[in-house]
């Protein structure tokens, strides 16, 4: 069985499980209200920069057994549309296994994925989620998929593909989308496009977000897995999203002359 080895532990995130856990500890926040989520929005820097975005999302989000996560691909490996069906996932809190019987299934449904671990092997945006969903539930799984560069169409089909997959498996799974938002702008500039972009997550209009992501040069680099998350939890019946969070590097490291912004959205 393949595992999956971190990337990033000890440089996005600690790698000594205490302090790790100490450092999430930090960022969640303790007694507030879980709600039943359908997907969620969470970014995936260096902890101390997009983790209390994470941190405030999935305090908010009913857990499951499952998450179906799809991240970006920032190395450009392996294949364009890459899920893993089998193995695990290594971090410093443990070992997250992965939903075989899901994963397959989702396989099955679309026409675009592909069985490759190539593509997850250095690709950090699954692995930073992953402590903040083991601090809360130990034994959670995950189906990981990485989605390259496509158009909206390819997108959407993918997430209704995910959600005919649940349907099937008459399983509640949270569906996360990894992605931050503008990169390396004024504090100004990005507020600006971030919230042009968060308007049409909000309205739950994946259209609306790929013509602004296009129109406005917004360098949101999940764009696919959200728009995908949109898709996804239309089909499988959410009503409404909520910005939990938003805030940018700048609120980190006190520099606003080139920022990152992170959004944390839910899905219900």
């Amino acid at each position: 069985m393949m595992k999956r080895k971190p990337v990033v532990a000890g440089k996005f995130y600690s790698g000594m499980p205490g302090k790790l856990r100490s450092e999430i500890e930090g960022m969640v926040k303790k007694g507030a209200t879980r709600e039943k989520a359908i997907g969620l929005i969470s970014p995936h820097a260096g902890y101390p920069f997009s983790g209390p975005v994470a941190g405030a999302t999935l305090s908010r989000v009913e857990f499951t057994d499952t998450f179906v996560i799809m991240g970006p691909n920032h190395s450009g490996m392996g294949a364009p549309f890459a899920i893993m069906t089998s193995g695990s996932w290594e971090t410093p809190l443990g070992n997250v296994e992965i939903d075989s019987e899901m994963g397959a299934v989702i396989l099955e449904k679309s026409g675009y994925l592909e069985e490759d671990q190539g593509a997850h092997a250095y690709e950090h945006s699954i692995e930073v989620q992953l402590p903040f969903l083991q601090y809360f539930n130990e034994t959670v799984k995950i189906v990981p998929i990485t989605l390259g560069p496509s158009s909206g169409t390819v997108y959407k089909k993918i997430g209704i593909s995910i959600a005919d997959a649940l349907r099937q498996l008459e399983e509640r799974a949270v569906i996360m989308a990894s992605s931050d938002m503008t990169h390396y702008e004024s504090q100004e500039s990005a507020e600006t496009k971030d919230t042009m972009a968060i308007e049409s997550i909000l309205e739950m209009d994946e259209d609306k977000l790929v013509n602004q992501i296009e129109r406005y040069n917004i360098t949101m680099c999940g764009y696919g897995p959200v728009v995908a998350l949109i898709a996804a939890a239309k089909s499988l019946g959410a009503k409404e999203a909520e910005l939990v969070q938003y805030r940018t590097s700048g609120d980190a490291t006190g520099d606003y002359s080139s920022v990152v912004g992170y959004a944390g959205i839910i899905f219900k």
